[in-house]
């Protein structure tokens, strides 16, 4: 963290350098600033540490994989059970398959791009357990620079160098992004994704002499963001609207380019999850069923139509409201800031919310801070020129200096956390159980976690028996799965479950239930082994007295239960 925190400090204090010295050259402090601000790209310089894509790509890259390298907490469980466990069962020929994929409603499009790395791996024989956690966060971090690229490249179009440098800096300091875009979940690419794709739309560059490839290039990003999660469609209807109302061609904008690509790449996903699934699949038309005309999502819990507005997307946003909000009031630009307001009211209709469904929309909101931060460094549009004496400008640097030293001081520390400190039991866990089957070891594991609670055979990387509690959707209302029975009676369910088991010879268990379980484990002979802490606060419903997770791990003492293992 320390050295991703000096690149940030570096970068911060080249653009301020710039600025302060761009002010005092400038003849008696006139500066002109429509070039910046005005959707074109002049008065840049090539001298600048942002100068070229490939200086910022580069930048954008070094950051990123070590932003990879240090996520070492657990946040979704769809980020290892809907990709990695999937791309490693496709790979290795062993890996679990949550009920999704037995309904049909997820795309094997996302989990092959893993898959491939597996294989790459393999033939390597570079499938060891610490490269086998780190490899996909790593090459998500390659399509998340990407992602960064086309974010710099779309605010320098819209807003000038500037501003882009400063939008750069927000992506690079907001805690949400630091903790959530370089890991596996669908939702990341999909953010990447919309960065290219709007980054190539004519209405959004606000242009009619856009060449027509680009907006092909816009419409391949838009496909491949739905193919891989159908709610994409949400951002994409919004804007392909738009373009209809500006575009003059509009028949042939629908039948000879929409149709055609969005034919091509549906049509290349449908043939890919036919191959995989063995049948005839529709997964958007699954997707679309279960979760917005069936509201199946709502299993896994529901929050308040609000709760996006109130307090989902400002913790997202975190310290950067007021300068996003500042942003979008003095840019002007309602085509954006409509797409953010689009986009949260629609998934506020829905029931099931959670942070990473809006993550898509969260650089577009850190760019107007960016265009805020700019303004306070120095920047000014009215008439169009500014007229800065040095005292006014040795208060506006102060000003930037603290602005900065706020934005700092509060997103750091905070995605430290998040990314290094909570929740990393459960990840701790598996790299544990890895080492340990390596080892011959471990034989077979039982997780008496709310299930999905850790990662599974992507992270163990290892062909042993492993049960954990199922937890899929029942056919009846209200009928409590294997993880609440659990959950409502620790004791009662182990006992029960213990009459048909096959002696596993570790347990994982969350200490909230270690204390009513002592009995039980001291009956079957097994005795503590590690323990790693999880958390310092509760973090959801499951975990109602857990304040520090451990990770329990057992060994066998009895030499009668020793044999009915073997």
């Amino acid at each position: 963290m320390s050295n991703l925190f000096a690149s940030i400090v570096l970068l911060v204090t080249n653009m301020v350098r710039e600025r302060k010295g761009a002010a005092i050259a400038a003849d008696k402090y006139k500066v002109e600033s429509p070039e910046y601000f005005g959707g074109k790209e002049k008065g840049t310089t090539n001298n600048t540490v942002l100068s070229s894509s490939m200086r910022v790509f580069v930048l954008c890259l070094a950051l990123r994989m070590a932003n990879s390298l240090l996520v070492q907490t657990y946040f979704n469980p769809d980020e290892h059970w809907q990709a990695l466990e999937v791309a490693h069962r496709l790979t290795f020929g062993y890996g679990h398959l949550t009920w999704e994929w037995k309904k049909g409603i997820r795309s094997y499009l996302h989990p092959m791009l893993f898959a491939l790395l597996y294989k790459v791996l393999l033939v390597c024989r570079l499938d060891i357990p610490w490269v086998m956690m780190k490899a996909p966060r790593l090459l998500q971090s390659i399509f998340s620079a990407f992602g960064d690229l086309y974010f710099y490249k779309l605010c320098k179009v819209l807003f000038g160098d500037q501003v882009a440098q400063w939008a750069l800096f927000a992506q690079f300091t907001n805690w949400f992004m630091l903790f959530c875009i370089t890991r596996t979940l669908s939702n990341s690419l999909e953010t990447v994704l919309t960065l290219v794709g709007l980054y190539y739309w004519p209405c959004i560059r606000m242009s009619d002499k856009i060449p027509l490839v680009s907006r092909m290039w816009g419409l391949v990003a838009a496909a491949l963001a739905c193919a891989i999660r159908p709610t994409s469609a949400i951002t994409w209807i919004y804007v392909g609207l738009l373009e209809l109302m500006v575009t003059r061609e509009r028949l042939k904008f629908i039948f000879l380019e929409v149709a055609p690509i969005g034919v091509v790449v549906l049509g290349l996903a449908f043939l890919l999850d036919r191959l995989m699934y063995g049948s005839w699949v529709f997964v958007p038309l699954n997707f679309l069923k279960f979760n917005f005309l069936s509201s199946g999502g709502d299993y896994y819990g529901t929050h308040k139509w609000h709760w996006y507005l109130t307090q989902g997307f400002p913790v997202m946003v975190f310290t950067f409201l007021p300068f996003s909000i500042s942003g979008i009031l003095l840019s002007k630009q309602w085509k954006l800031s409509g797409l953010v307001a689009w986009v949260l009211g629609v998934y506020s209709l829905l029931g099931h919310k959670e942070f990473r469904f809006v993550l898509p929309v969260l650089p577009i909101t850190l760019m107007f801070s960016g265009y805020s931060l700019a303004m306070i460094s120095g920047h000014d549009l009215s008439n169009g020129k500014q007229k800065i004496s040095a005292k006014s400008h040795s208060k506006r640097f102060s000003k930037i200096q603290l602005t900065v030293f706020f934005l700092l001081a509060t997103n750091i520390p905070m995605a430290y956390y998040m990314s290094m400190v909570h929740q990393r039991g459960t990840e701790d866990i598996m790299n544990y159980l890895a080492k340990e089957a390596l080892c011959g070891k471990v034989k077979s594991i039982l997780f008496l976690t709310p299930c999905h609670a850790t990662p599974y055979y992507s992270s163990l990387h290892h062909n042993l028996p492993m049960r954990f509690l199922d937890c899929s959707p029942s056919e009846t209302n209200g009928t409590p799965d294997e993880s609440d029975q659990f959950m409502m009676d620790p004791a009662g369910f182990a006992s029960a479950f213990a009459k048909s088991w096959s002696l596993p010879s570790h347990i994982v268990l969350f200490d909230s239930q270690e204390k009513l379980l002592k009995d039980f484990l001291i009956l079957h002979s097994f005795e503590e082994r590690r323990r790693f802490f999880h958390a310092h606060f509760k973090v959801d419903r499951d975990l109602q007295a857990s304040v520090v997770v451990y990770a329990l791990t057992v060994r066998l003492t009895s030499p009668s239960l020793t044999k009915q293992l073997t």
